[in-house]
C-alpha cells in the first residue's frame, strides 16, 4: 500500500494527470506514485474493474483518483475524456499512455504481416490521439508534460515481431511532438526500463529465461522495479525536471546503453 503522506507538499501538488492503461501493472504503479505526490489522477482503460481496484487503493491511502472507461484508440472517446477532465479540473498537466499494443512476438520471417504491423499502427495511433487531445489544453495554459514508456535505441533481440519497431515509431513521434509543442512550454519525454520482472506473468512461457536475461544485462546488482518506474515518472513530470524534454530517461540499471 502506498503512503500518501502530505500530498500538499508533494512534487505534483495541484497537478491533474491522465493515465491510459491505468489498470495495468505499470499504469497502476505510476497512478499510485502520482497520487502519493499530490496529483489528482484520472485513470482510463477498457476494463472498469481493474481501474476501480487501483482507484480504491489510492483513495484508501488518502489520494484522489477518478476512473473512466476509455478506448485509447478511439478518437471520439479520447477527445471526450480529456474534455471532461479539463472542464472539471480547469487544466491538464500530465498525460501518460501505457496501453498494450496487441503485439505477437515471432521472428520476422515467420510472422503474419497483420501481426507484424498491428503494434506499429496501434502505438502510433494511440500516442498521436492522446497527446493531441492533452496538448490542445496544455497549449492554452502554456505548460504540460507528455510521458511515453518503452524507449528505443540500437539494441534489439530476435523474435520481437513488430514490437521493437513500434517502440522506434513512438520515439520518432516523441521527437516530432517535442519539437512542435516545445514553444508552448510543453515537454515530451520517454522512459525506458530494459524490462520489469514484476510485470512478467508467472505462467508465461520462457519466463525464467527472460528474467535471467534481464538481470544479466543490468550493470547493477538489481533491475528496475515498478516502484522505480513510479518514483522516476513523478520526478520527470514535476517542475524539478522542467529542463528535460525530447529525451529518454533511462532507468534500465545499465542494461540499455549508447542511447
Amino acid at each position: 500500500m502506498l503512503n500518501i503522506g502530505l500530498p500538499e507538499n508533494g512534487l505534483l501538488h495541484g497537478k491533474t494527470a491522465l493515465i491510459y492503461g491505468g489498470g495495468g501493472a505499470v499504469g497502476g504503479a505510476v497512478a499510485r506514485a502520482f497520487a502519493a505526490d499530490g496529483a489528482t489522477v484520472h485513470i482510463a482503460g477498457r476494463t472498469e474493474s481493474r481501474l476501480q481496484k487501483v482507484a480504491h487503493e489510492i483513495r484508501e491511502a488518502g489520494g484522489t483518483a477518478e476512473t473512466a472507461v476509455v478506448d485509447a484508440l478511439d478518437e471520439e472517446q479520447v477527445d471526450a475524456f480529456v474534455s471532461r477532465v479539463a472542464k472539471k479540473s480547469k487544466r491538464i498537466d500530465i498525460s501518460f499512455n501505457v496501453i498494450s499494443f496487441g503485439d505477437v512476438q515471432e521472428p520476422l520471417m515467420e510472422i503474419d504481416v497483420d501481426d507484424f504491423t498491428r503494434p506499429i499502427a496501434l502505438a502510433a495511433r494511440t500516442h498521436f490521439l492522446t497527446t493531441r487531445a492533452a496538448a490542445s489544453f496544455m497549449v492554452k495554459q502554456r505548460s504540460g508534460v507528455v510521458l511515453m514508456f518503452g524507449g528505443s535505441g540500437p539494441q534489439t533481440i530476435p523474435g520481437l515481431g513488430g514490437f521493437k519497431v513500434a517502440l522506434d515509431a513512438m520515439e520518432g513521434l516523441r521527437r516530432q511532438w517535442a519539437l512542435e509543442l516545445g514553444k508552448h512550454g510543453i515537454r515530451v519525454v520517454t522512459m525506458v526500463t530494459g524490462g520489469i520482472i514484476e510485470t512478467i506473468p508467472w505462467q508465461a512461457e520462457g519466463r525464467e529465461e527472460i528474467v535471467v536475461e534481464i538481470a544479466r544485462a543490468a550493470h547493477l546488482n538489481r533491475t528496475a522495479t515498478l516502484a522505480d518506474v513510479g518514483n522516476v515518472a513523478s520526478f520527470i513530470v514535476s517542475d524539478k525536471a522542467a529542463a528535460i524534454t525530447d529525451a529518454t530517461v533511462n532507468i534500465s540499471a545499465g542494461a540499455i546503453v549508447d542511447y
